[in-house]
């Protein structure tokens, strides 16, 4: 549909994943998209598949709980390409620790990756499109579990908690820019990221995927290339004048009870 046409995307955290698969898309509806990543082998390697077919695209190395470098992320894109029109930020960390196991240093790298790298990779592209008196658009990937989750997730939620009052504050903020910023709270999705902390902190094993979807009402977990186009549809002209919104893309109804 070319919802994205003409557009400039940078998805922090694109290489993998739920970013992997929004560049996916970006790309698919018109977008010039840049992804940033730590490990340069999957950026790479992304890139050239989004580059085969007929879309633009750019690997930035950036480890995102450096505020420096998601704000360098930002001056490489717009270096690039003149401009950034749209930023998702969709890189995460999800470790495990409750309130009390968690040390200061687990605490610290929460803050920096889900909290302090969106803010500073945000204070950069904002920047860009105030200066260019241009719109723009911003989604934050978020979770379910700002809300409260689970507790071995305790500095997960403290950090995500403070992205999703970060999302309301800065839309409020840039309204009048005619920049709309958005969030979203996705559930339980089937990643290469969620396969290893599965492995890693639950013992789970090659079927762990199969015996959740088997517990979800929809039968099935999160989807990364559903959640893509949604993020789409936020980032492009046609969710409107939609700004300010934290949506819950799960199929738990939050305060319902059997």
């Amino acid at each position: 549909m070319g919802l994205l046409d003409d557009k400039i995307v940078l998805v922090n955290g694109g290489s993998q994943g739920v970013g992997a698969a929004i560049a996916r898309a970006a790309v698919r509806e018109g977008a010039t998209v840049a992804v940033t990543g730590r490990r340069p082998e999957p950026g790479e390697a992304l890139v050239a598949e989004l580059s085969a077919g007929v879309g633009r695209a750019m690997y930035v190395q950036a480890d995102l709980s450096d505020a420096e470098q998601a704000k360098a992320s930002v001056a490489e894109v717009v270096d690039a390409y003149g401009r950034i029109d749209c930023l998702v930020n969709a890189a995460g960390l999800t470790s495990r620790g409750t309130l009390l196991d968690t040390t200061p240093e687990l605490f610290d790298a929460h803050i920096a990756v889900n909290l302090k790298g969106p803010f500073f990779a945000m204070q950069a592209a904002v920047a860009d499109m105030v200066a260019r008196k241009a719109p723009g658009t911003i989604v934050n990937i978020i979770t379910t579990s700002a809300h409260g989750g689970q507790p071995f997730l305790a500095p997960y939620v403290a950090a995500k908690a403070g992205l999703m009052g970060l999302t309301r504050n800065a839309a409020h903020a840039h309204r009048w820019d005619r920049i709309r910023i958005n969030g979203l709270n996705i559930g339980w999705t089937a990643t290469e990221g969620e396969d290893a902390v599965q492995r890693a902190f639950h013992g789970a094993g090659d079927d762990w995927r199969e015996q959740a979807a088997a517990r979800l009402p929809m039968g099935k977990l999160g989807q990364p290339d559903e959640i893509a186009d949604f993020v789409v549809l936020l980032l492009s002209d046609r969710s409107g004048v939609v700004t300010g919104s934290v949506i819950d893309w799960d199929q738990t109804v939050l305060g319902g009870l059997d």
